[in-house]
């Protein structure tokens, strides 16, 4: 069988675009790299992209322009959980930021192999987690 080797996007699905762009570039500081009527994706450090799509706007399948392809239709609902990595020693400053930007610390987690958690939800109510190495017995994380 073929090898995986990452997840080079992940998607959420919202009810505001502004509020959630606001959300993930300002509070978050991630970098837009497209900005459209129905989807916003942003860079997460150098090998990832969070879609952020307007709930039901991606329902029809998308024609790319020049003979591009296609995308077939897809949608979400519910609270979604995503975990982003962040540097051990930088997870203080990271609890102090969104402490300034007014958004609460839902819990805690000291994982078994060393690492730590803490979760936080975005205007959406989509469960947030900043974890530092140290979960997972893969390297740097």
């Amino acid at each position: 069988m073929p090898t995986l080797n990452r997840i080079v996007e992940t998607a959420l699905y919202v009810d505001s675009l502004e509020r959630a762009g606001a959300f993930y570039a300002q509070t978050l500081g991630l970098r837009s790299l497209l900005a459209t009527d129905s989807l916003h994706a942003f860079g997460v450090g150098d090998s990832s992209v969070l879609l952020v799509f307007k709930r039901g706007g991606s329902m029809r399948t998308q024609v790319l322009p020049d003979e591009g392809g296609t995308i077939p239709p897809h949608d979400g609902s519910g609270p979604i959980h995503i975990c982003f990595s962040v540097d051990a020693d930088a997870l203080g400053e990271w609890e102090a930021s969104l402490n300034e930007a007014g958004v609460a610390i839902e819990g805690r987690t000291q994982w078994p192999r060393g690492g730590e958690s803490i979760y936080f939800r975005d205007p959406d109510g989509h469960l947030l987690e900043l974890m530092t190495p140290g979960n997972w017995d893969l390297p740097g994380l």
